[in-house]
């Protein structure tokens, strides 16, 4: 079945002009005609985006205007599953190839619709308007007053037998000044920079944070903590630890005892919800007794809540004039008795 392909190969093999390399891959190229999708070297040789991402890209761009390319659609249509493909849709996202937006339409229902550029740093460039041609000073005619002057005829075709007349003697051409150049257009702001939103894999990584450790190991702290992580594989096979990598682990236990943290909540903090299989369970203890230490406990004084504020309220007051109750710091006379004793001492 094969060798029909086989021999095509080879044949069409020889019919390559010129010299083959001796390594690498040789190119095959044969025109087509129908039934075909051009697909940029940005794109194929993205060096940003996985294998997965520009297959999908390529795919994506081959299918016909308005076809569902969500998630479930992609999935249902291509053997690789929805997690495979929502990373690769998110890759195309953020370098810009894909756009997701969702749009109400008209009769108020929303949608969410899906464009895809095959050239997203061609959109960052800016667009020159197309100016008409210019021609250069020594192409352009040399216009005279008397063709100016004088209306275009076509001439008649004279008989063969008749003498061509004389032409009459015409003046100097005068040539025309050129007209003044057209000004520069103002330079265009240069594009933004394409700024890469997702790290390349050749970025350096940040360093890990170190094992927690207490502000004291005691030999109590110390027997738990190998108690606990030598236990771990009586309640979860795939955590049988080492000897060595126990010692290590002991103060990142520890600062968690010292925090006042039970040590079956730390046995269920370690072992649950943890992949299958575990291949290294040291460096996953190591991370989880890292990242998820909690914040030590409060204290007494710090959940005391703070004493309430309370506006000053002024007391109530009896005028000593006429005995109504007023608002005053101290005792008095209120402000219509004040009023009028002002009004009689102006009077006198």
């Amino acid at each position: 079945m094969d060798t029909p392909q086989n021999t095509a190969l080879t044949r069409a093999l020889t019919e390559l002009p010129g010299p083959l390399p001796a390594r690498g891959v040789i190119h095959i190229a044969i025109r087509h005609t129908d039934r075909f999708t051009v697909v940029g070297n940005d794109l194929a040789q993205h060096p940003g985006l996985s294998t997965t991402a520009v297959g999908f890209a390529v795919r994506i761009q081959s299918l016909p205007q308005g076809t569902e390319v969500g998630i479930k659609a992609l999935a249902a249509r291509f053997p690789e599953g929805e997690k495979l493909i929502a990373a690769a849709l998110r890759e195309l996202e953020a370098h810009g190839y894909l756009q997701r937006a969702r749009t109400r339409l008209p009769n108020g229902r929303i949608v969410t619709r899906t464009v895809f550029c095959n050239q997203p740093t061609a959109l960052l460039r800016p667009r020159a308007a197309a100016a008409p041609p210019q021609l250069p000073p020594a192409a352009r005619p040399i216009t005279t007053h008397a063709q100016a002057s004088e209306p275009t005829v076509k001439p008649e075709a004279s008989p063969e037998h008749e003498p061509d007349p004389q032409p009459e003697p015409t003046p100097d051409p005068v040539a025309t000044p050129d007209p003044p150049a057209p000004l520069a257009a103002p330079p265009q702001a240069a594009a933004p920079p394409f700024v890469r939103l997702v790290p390349p894999p050749t970025a350096p990584k940040p360093p890990r944070p170190p094992l927690p450790r207490p502000r004291e190991l005691t030999p109590e702290l110390e027997r738990i903590s190998t108690a606990l992580l030598s236990d771990l594989r009586h309640h979860a096979p795939q955590f049988t630890l080492s000897e060595e990598h126990v010692r290590e682990l002991v103060p990142g236990v520890a600062a968690w005892l010292e925090r006042d943290t039970h040590p079956d909540t730390i046995r269920h903090t370690l072992t649950t919800n943890a992949p299958e299989p575990v291949n290294y369970p040291y460096q996953f203890v190591k991370h989880r007794l890292t990242v998820l230490l909690p914040p030590p406990l409060p204290g007494a004084h710090d959940l005391t809540p703070p004493p309430a504020r309370r506006n000053p309220v002024t007391p109530f007051q009896t005028c000593d004039g006429c005995e109504r109750a007023f608002r005053a710091p101290t005792p008095g006379h209120c402000r219509d008795c004040r009023t009028e004793d002002e009004q009689q001492a102006t009077a006198a």
